[in-house]
């Protein structure tokens, strides 16, 4: 099942590709409730949902899903955690003497959050550049402490495609990629089932035309029975929280104008427009920054 969010954040179920079924009712969401929760209790008990959820999306009127702006589909997660350096062919670009097995993890503020049908905002940054990273986002569905490898797949729910933007620098990491917009994910969330096995999917990102990430889950420095055993060894892990895997090589700079397309087999695909912003400036990022790239 693909799980969307969209319009002023009513639950839909996409089908046949073009279209969605809105669902909202069928699960109780509220959508103008703050804070806007109803997404987290809809991971929680969907094993009390899934029939009704079935019967709306087979009964109920299809939109056009073109018609439609899609939002993140967790807007509200307990933490977004977020796996660095974690392909070696990145951390090679990136001269980056460390790996996520070993480095471990960072939190990216559920602020940052945005959905297919935004757009990342740049900040003001003159002499500053802000970077795409494509990754895979998993949903947790089933929380838990001290989560063992093994028993990683009765904890995800599903999966999405995310961006991870960065503003190049050597300041703290979490400072540069807390922006708003700057971790756009969607389109929707596909559940585990309809994935399969996530641990040999190919994943592609474009800026306009040009092709610049290529990469495979297979290559993962950690993987993700690893990621969860190691976030959940640390905290408590809780219905909704996504964890981004890390980007492969080929990040590079955005600007006012691209479009970012990200694809994930199996997954999905979106689209988002990159726009400047005029808000955003700190003393922080005063000094101008140009990053070497190992290519």
């Amino acid at each position: 099942m693909r799980i969307a969010r969209f319009g002023n954040g009513r639950i839909g179920v996409v089908v046949d590709d073009d279209q969605i079924v809105d669902v909202t009712d069928s699960v109780g969401v509220q959508p103008q409730e703050w804070p806007p929760v109803g997404p987290l209790r809809l991971i929680a008990d969907f094993d009390r949902h899934a029939e009704a959820l079935k019967k709306a999306a087979a009964d109920g009127e299809r939109l056009p899903l073109s018609s439609v702006p899609l939002l993140t589909p967790v807007p509200w997660p307990n933490k977004v955690i977020a796996f660095p350096v974690n392909y070696h062919d990145h951390g090679k670009e990136m001269r980056a003497g460390y790996r996520a097995d070993r480095q471990g993890f960072f939190l990216k503020p559920p602020s940052a959050l945005s959905g297919a049908g935004e757009p990342v905002v740049l900040p003001h940054l003159p002499g500053r550049e802000v970077h795409h990273e494509s990754e895979l986002g998993i949903v947790i569905g089933k929380g838990g402490r001290g989560i063992a490898a093994a028993d990683w797949r009765d904890h995800v729910f599903g999966y999405a495609c995310l961006l991870d933007m960065v503003v190049r620098g050597r300041e703290e990491r979490v400072f540069r990629k807390a922006y708003d917009t700057f971790c756009p994910v969607g389109p929707w969330i596909t559940t585990a089932d309809e994935v399969g096995d996530p641990t040999a999917l190919e994943m592609q990102l474009w800026v306009n035309d040009e092709l610049r990430q290529h990469a495979n889950t297979r290559d993962l420095v950690l993987d993700i029975p690893g990621m969860i055993e190691m976030a959940s060894a640390v905290m408590t892990l809780h219905p909704g929280d996504i964890i981004a895997t890390g980007t492969p090589a080929g990040v590079g700079p955005v600007s006012d104008g691209d479009t970012i397309r990200i694809r994930i087999d199996r997954v999905g695909e979106m689209s988002v427009p990159v726009r400047q912003g005029d808000a955003g400036a700190t003393p922080a990022f005063a000094e101008p920054y140009q990053l070497e790239i190992a290519k």
